[in-house]
């Protein structure tokens, strides 16, 4: 029998050439660069086990992202379970938003509502290492691994001190005297009847994160509700939304008070995230 190598492996596989060099790349442990260079490495039974097992999940439906336990964001690579959502490539623009609000604050303290792995959280104060940041989620298990995430991808010497993660749900636990010059999240903003719930990656992320289990905006409802006495005086807000929502994001933010209130898209075009000014 010829012997199994990465090359005939890739060929061989149903999945796309990205999530095969993926999977791959992690049980081997090496660079992508290293599947061309070593394409012809006979490999060990035991490692091309490993590999179909993970190809065979794939293939079922699980998430590539949890099956090498983690994902790329805004530069940094952050670790993954069935607890938390996957950080997606459109979030980012929460992110560059939220710094652009901070670009002339100094020391700012930012908000993260909801935080799951901390990306959002993590990818700000790695960006700021001035910022105060607090990042909340009412889940246990996503804020433990929002800990691991910010301890292994923040410096511990940051002027703006360590994550601040607190379990709560929504603005609960806050301490009330606290005000925030940016506050962002990215919350549960799918309808409970929506059929992608039951698709793709979705059907393997919890569902508590992806769906309000209501018509999609009552979470948005308590944040945009709640902030007013959360921000400092012209602190901004910025929420991530569905495709289809931007407009009614709007005018909630509008009928709370909210100044200047905008949607920007995501390089696909889609208006992704809304947010304001509170005037104070």
């Amino acid at each position: 029998m010829d012997p199994v190598t990465p090359a005939a492996l890739l060929r061989a596989s149903p999945l796309p050439p990205l999530e095969t060099r993926i999977l791959l790349t992690h049980v081997l442990g090496w660079r992508h660069t290293q599947l061309i260079t070593r394409g012809d490495d006979a490999l060990d039974s035991t490692v091309v086990e490993r590999y179909r097992a993970l190809e065979a999940r794939r293939i079922a439906g699980e998430p590539v992202a949890q099956l090498v336990g983690g994902r790329e964001f805004f530069g940094l690579d952050f670790e993954v379970t069935p607890d938390v959502l996957i950080p997606r490539p459109e979030t980012e623009l929460l992110v560059e938003t939220a710094l652009a609000a901070l670009e002339n604050i100094a020391r700012p303290r930012v908000l993260d509502l909801g935080t799951g792995t901390g990306a959002i959280a993590v990818a700000i104060a790695s960006m700021r290492p001035d910022a105060q940041v607090w990042a909340l989620d009412r889940s246990a298990e996503a804020l433990a691994v929002a800990a691991r995430n910010a301890a292994r991808l923040l410096d511990t010497q940051r002027p703006g001190g360590a994550l601040e993660l607190q379990q709560s749900d929504w603005y609960g636990s806050l301490d009330t005297a606290l005000r925030f010059n940016v506050i962002v999240s990215n919350p549960p903003y799918i309808a409970s009847g929506d059929p992608h719930l039951s698709e793709g990656d979705l059907r393997f992320e919890p569902r508590g994160a992806l769906t309000d289990e209501a018509d999609g905006l009552s979470a948005i409802r308590k944040i945009i509700a709640g902030a007013p006495t959360r921000l400092a005086a012209n602190g901004v807000l910025w929420i991530e939304h569905g495709y289809d929502q931007a407009e009614a994001v709007r005018a909630l933010l509008s009928a709370q008070g909210f100044a200047q209130v905008r949607s920007e898209h995501d390089l696909a075009g889609i208006e992704r995230i809304s947010g304001g000014e509170w005037p104070g």
